[in-house]
């Protein structure tokens, strides 16, 4: 099994939860690391608290600006002259009922979650492709698999993902790259109080599923099991997972169940 050791490794969404964990595991191991985010000042954080701040690099990263995903990828590979792994974690929530949500939350999902990561990885494809080798790891949602209330436009950006990146693998084996998509259940992290409402402001407060997940520092060593056995996909969580499961072989009983479990 090949090891993630050593590795030059970009991640988005590094600021907080899930990419936050994933840094300072992936710097235990060595790593050289580029953080992405919005929020400089919360990379700086996480990098201040990395052991090998040498090995660390810092870039913002907007998803929803799509047509800066060029330039930042040269950006990126000034760094370190090149990239073994694109990490596709940023993204955003939502916690608002259909009949509720305007249009333009369903636009930001999308942007966001879905056309700004590939727009990121369009843009680093043809570096994969020249050294015949790379890894594309998109952080997608046991929502990307099936459906929740509350949670529609997540679900249908999540659900796109999946699609592109399986084309993106049958594309590119030939290529040498490799694509594994991680499906998260409930982890411990901010997502419910960041997550859009009906009108795009944020939901600013917990929720029991997500408030009781997995430790984000758990589930980035999962989540990094399943990078270097480069599985095609990885579901992570507690009993939630089995919803995949269900789905694929009972789709109306899982319908009943997730009405039933009354989640938000």
């Amino acid at each position: 099994m090949p090891r993630i050791d050593g590795k030059t490794i970009w991640i988005t969404g590094a600021s907080s939860g899930i990419g936050e964990a994933l840094t300072y595991a992936l710097d235990k191991k060595g790593c050289k690391l580029l953080i992405s985010a919005r929020r400089m000042t919360e990379l700086q954080r996480v990098k201040n608290n990395c052991l090998n701040h040498d090995n660390i690099v810092i870039l913002e990263v907007n998803l929803a600006e799509i047509n800066k995903a060029d330039h930042k990828v040269d950006e990126a590979l000034s760094k370190f002259g090149h990239i073994d792994m694109l990490i596709n974690n940023a993204g955003l929530s939502q916690r608002s009922l259909i009949i509720d949500t305007d249009i333009s939350v369903d636009k930001k999902l999308m942007d966001v979650n879905y056309l700004g990561t590939i727009a990121l990885t369009k843009a680093i494809l043809p570096h994969f492709i020249k050294n015949k080798k790379g890894h594309f790891v998109t952080v997608s949602s046991l929502m990307g698999k099936f459906g929740s209330p509350y949670r529609s436009g997540y679900c249908g950006a999540k659900h796109a993902l999946h699609g592109f990146f399986d084309v993106l693998r049958m594309e590119h084996e030939k290529d040498g790259i490799d694509v594994t998509v991680i499906c998260p259940g409930f982890v411990s992290t901010d997502v419910a109080k960041n997550a859009l409402t009906g009108d795009g402001s944020a939901q600013d407060k917990n929720d029991p599923g997500t408030e009781n997940g997995i430790p984000a520092e758990l589930f980035a060593k999962k989540m990094i099991k399943a990078i270097e056995r480069k599985k095609f996909e990885a579901y992570i969580g507690r009993k939630e997972i089995m919803g995949v499961y269900v789905k694929r072989f009972f789709p109306r009983m899982l319908h009943r169940m997730v009405l039933n479990s009354k989640v938000k």
